[in-house]
């Protein structure tokens, strides 16, 4: 493997009926392409030794010589590959013929894996010519001068990877036979077909391919019947199809005509993390299934082929990467948000909301919620009273923003500035002014929170947090400060969707100020204003040029968080996902934020209560339990040795 990911081939190949040497030949040749693309393993489709569309030629001593043959010569040359090749042939033993995928490694047959269910439905009658095996078949079949294995429980190890065979028909059954050997430690499940298509199939196929990767926490790979078999009847479209944990990796361009080989890389490291935290999925194979036999395969060699990695490695992995994604994203968290905030105002019989508005991106999503929420409840949205606090480093971008956007919702507005109040603070507690320091700031921040308070007790209401999972994640929120809250609607989003959501609620604005108003907070810098602004008036504390790039904290957040994975393992992630940063850029902030990460938990294990709305959470009654005094020098020494 090559930092955990495991490279996979589906090949739908040319094929001629009956014609087992032409069949062979394609075979040889696409396993020696895809192993050049670097795959360790190779799926060829069902019988496509022989052709699946064969009919009763399937009775015929001659084909079944010829397969045989063909068989032996496939594994004589590719005798040179590492990779795993499966293909699919029919199989003679004593009396009985079967429908087999045959594995092949190194020269060798691993395994004859016979098909389990047979099709004899529409216009298939495949019980014709094949037998469904039992449980009381040989235990070894020899083809030629060659013994294998033969059985439907065999798995295939080759290190952390483990992989299972099934034919077509296998997958469509209510109790797939794959799901019995994902419960026993498969974790690349490969099916080698020929289903024909006909109207609606293919989706049918594709939800059923998705569903059982996603069941299965695995890998799976399809592969269909490729071009040239017979349309008598039936007519076969080149399928391909490699889907991961419920998501499609790679799938084949349909109707070309043309073979083709598909390629991805299987992350069998998040697999193995996934399975790991998730009990019912280890109690459901505990509880019902017990170990299969294995065949420990060949180990492979280093490729240089799988140096990079072929499949697409987001940057923004909170982020959905098409625009319809997005919006269904973001007003799906919406709900979530306003479901959360709207039964805690119903359980505290509460009507009223106090909020910081600043003219930024959280305080802006905070107060959208807050709106949408109260029309939800049927409650005057004069109840949501916004404050803005104007203090040393405010400028008028962000506040004629504030201003605007809490006028057009139709909301309660306070200004109440601090800075003659922070400089007494300054003045009782010995401060120069002068000094920007970190009191200079916090001061500030503990000032609106006070202010946000009071009011709050003033109204008979609550102070609605604005700080999102991402400030949570590297305790980038004053202690007293904004850290505190009596509910944080925006603690389960990340600051790389916040900007997303804002945008999304421009469909929904009721004025052109408005709408002007969202659009310009989406596209002012992230800035907690606390210092005075540059001599032009504009803003000079860029948050992102103390603590890092938003993408990249969220990118580790994610897989730190989401898998588990090592700071190795995430550098070399994110040299794929990102090509605007250099490898040392990133380990300067990847250390920036596992020191963060730890030393500020203390910061987290006092939250406020805020809703889950990803698989991403630092809520310490739930998704994040860690103790404040855990070091981060494991993790610091792993990326000085990178």
């Amino acid at each position: 493997m090559n930092n955990g990911f495991f490279r996979v081939a589906a090949v739908v190949p040319a094929v001629k009926v009956a014609d087992c040497e032409f069949n062979a030949n394609e075979i040889i040749t696409k396993a020696h392409e895809a192993a050049a693309q670097g795959a360790q393993l190779i799926a060829f489709p069902e019988l496509a030794v022989t052709s699946y569309s064969c009919g009763d030629l399937f009775k015929n001593n001659l084909l079944l010589e010829q397969s045989d043959a063909a068989l032996l010569r496939i594994a004589q040359q590719t005798s040179n590959l590492d990779a795993i090749i499966v293909v699919g042939a029919p199989v003679k033993c004593e009396d009985y013929l079967y429908n087999c995928a045959v594995v092949i490694q190194k020269g060798e047959l691993l395994a004859i894996v016979p098909k389990i269910y047979l099709k004899d439905y529409d216009a298939f009658s495949e019980s014709r010519w094949f037998i469904r095996p039992s449980r009381f078949e040989p235990s070894e079949i020899k083809i030629g001068d060659k013994s294998a294995r033969f059985g439907f429980d065999f798995a295939f190890c080759i290190g952390d990877v483990t992989i299972s065979v099934e034919i077509s028909e296998d997958l469509y059954v209510p109790v797939a036979s794959s799901s019995e050997r994902a419960m026993t430690g498969a974790n690349i499940l490969v099916n080698i077909a020929a289903i024909n298509d006909v109207v609606g199939s293919y989706s049918y196929l594709k939800s059923l391919v998705v569903n059982q990767s996603a069941k299965c926490i695995s890998a799976y790979v399809f592969v269909g019947a490729g071009y040239g078999e017979s349309s008598t009847d039936l007519v076969f479209d080149g399928k391909a199809i490699i889907a991961e944990k419920g998501n499609i990796l790679a799938e084949a361009e349909r109707w070309t005509g043309k073979p083709s080989i598909m390629l991805s890389d299987i992350d069998i490291e998040a697999i193995k993390q996934d399975r790991l935290r998730n009990n019912t999925y280890i109690e459901c194979a505990k509880r019902d299934f017990v170990p299969r036999p294995t065949i420990d395969c060949e180990p492979q060699k280093k490729n240089d082929s799988c140096s990079t990695l072929i499949r697409k490695i987001s940057p923004t992995p909170f982020v959905p990467s098409t625009d319809s994604e997005i919006a269904e994203r973001c007003e799906e968290i919406v709900n979530i948000q306003v479901a959360g905030l709207a039964q805690r105002l119903d359980v505290t019989n509460t009507r009223t909301l106090v909020i910081g508005v600043s003219g930024g991106l959280d305080s802006t999503l905070a107060l959208l919620v807050a709106a949408r929420t109260f029309d939800r409840l049927g409650i005057s949205r004069e109840g949501i009273v916004g404050v803005t606090m104007p203090g040393f480093g405010t400028t008028d971008r962000t506040y004629n923003n504030a201003i605007t956007l809490m006028k057009s919702l139709g909301i309660t507005i306070r200004e109440i500035p601090i800075a003659e109040a922070v400089g007494v603070h300054f003045r009782d507690i010995g401060h120069d002014p002068n000094v920007t320091d970190v009191t200079y700031e916090n001061s500030q921040a503990r000032e609106r929170t006070q202010i946000l308070m009071d009011i709050a007790n003033q109204v008979g209401g609550m102070v609605l947090g604005t700080g999102d999972l991402s400030e949570l994640a590297l305790g980038w929120a004053t202690y007293n400060g904004d850290h505190m809250s009596m509910y944080g609607v925006n603690a389960g989003v990340p600051k790389t969707l916040v900007r997303h959501m804002v945008r999304h609620f421009v469909a929904y604005a009721k004025s052109d100020e408005e709408k002007a108003a969202l659009l310009d907070v989406v596209d002012t810098p992230i800035s907690p204003e606390l210092i005075p602004a540059d001599s032009d008036g504009n803003i000079a504390q860029k948050t992102e040029d103390l603590v890092g790039p938003y993408e990249l904290h969220d990118f580790f957040i994610y897989y730190t968080m989401r898998y588990g994975f090592t700071p190795r393992r995430i550098l070399f992630m994110a040299k794929h996902a990102f090509t605007d940063y250099d490898d040392a850029t990133i380990k300067h902030w990847m250390k920036v934020f596992y020191r963060r990460f730890f030393n500020q938990q203390f910061k987290r294990s006092c939250l406020p209560d805020g809703p889950k709305v990803g698989t991403v959470g630092l809520s310490p009654r739930g998704d994040w339990k860690m103790p404040s005094d855990a070091s981060s020098a494991l993790w610091l020494r792993e990326i000085d040795s990178l």
